[in-house]
């Protein structure tokens, strides 16, 4: 497994919002997220980044809107092929409809219609509901190690997160933003305990860290590490080293649905 010696987001740090507090000071520490060797901040460190008021970054928000904007237009134009291409192959493949919307949380906690392309079958929430030990591995961590409601084609979106092409449009819409933390569905919220306020006081992102780092390869509790890690030390240049390391990701299809 590669090794991550020194990741970005301890080196990045102390030069967010110039904090007193030197996070490079507190002792880093060896973990596995996502099955790659990274070293990480002690839990005592991430503690007292977490127990911290989340606070309003307004010059940073100001140009993160203006470079979500441009980023999606950009989208919409260079991906347009790749848009045509998917939606003439999802009407060969069925007749069921060819985006797939789900409720998610937005900025305080206002709800939004996330989109994607659809993946599984159109009864796919019926199949969940009549199939028990699905449910409850779904329930545990919001997602199949082994889901068998996902098509051909939709494999294939999954793992190149092509899938997730139609969420630009969410962030045109300013419901979303280019880099964040991941969107998390109402029922979702509960288990981030004390953090919750905290996920829901910045736009959650169609990237992130968990997904630059092992995508659907990092459990659940280490998912919420990473955003919280993410919205104590969010700044332009984390999200651009953010969106580097999801691009390598995607190509390397590391840790993909």
């Amino acid at each position: 497994m590669p090794r991550i010696t020194t990741p970005f987001f301890i080196r990045t740090l102390s030069e967010d919002n110039g904090q007193a507090m030197d996070m490079m000071s507190l002792a880093p520490k060896s973990a596995q997220i996502g099955g790659r060797d990274v070293e990480m901040v002690t839990e005592s460190a991430h503690r007292i980044a977490s127990a911290s008021k989340t606070k309003r970054k307004p010059i940073y928000e100001f140009f993160k809107r203006i470079l979500d904007v441009l980023i999606a237009l950009a989208a919409f134009v260079i991906a347009s092929p790749i848009y045509l291409w998917v939606i003439l192959k999802m009407r060969k493949q069925d007749p069921g409809p060819i985006f797939y919307y789900h409720t998610r949380l937005g900025r305080n906690g206002k709800e939004f219609k996330c989109y994607k392309f659809r993946t599984m079958v159109p009864d796919a929430e019926d199949i969940l509901k009549k199939r028990p030990e699905l449910m409850k591995e779904f329930t545990e961590g919001y997602k199949l190690k082994n889901d068998p409601r996902i098509t051909p084609l939709g494999q294939y979106l999954r793992k190149t997160s092509l899938d997730e092409l139609p969420q630009f449009y969410n962030i045109l819409r300013g419901e979303m933003s280019f880099i964040g933390p991941r969107p998390v569905v109402p029922p979702e919220i509960e288990r981030y305990g004390e953090h919750k306020r905290k996920l829901l006081s910045v736009k959650p992102g169609l990237s992130g860290m968990w997904q630059a780092y092992g995508r659907s390869s990092t459990t659940y509790q280490e998912r919420i590490e990473l955003d919280m890690i993410y919205i104590d030390h969010r700044s332009l240049w984390l999200d651009a080293k953010l969106a580097y390391m999801t691009v390598l990701a995607v190509l390397a299809k590391r840790g993909a649905c």
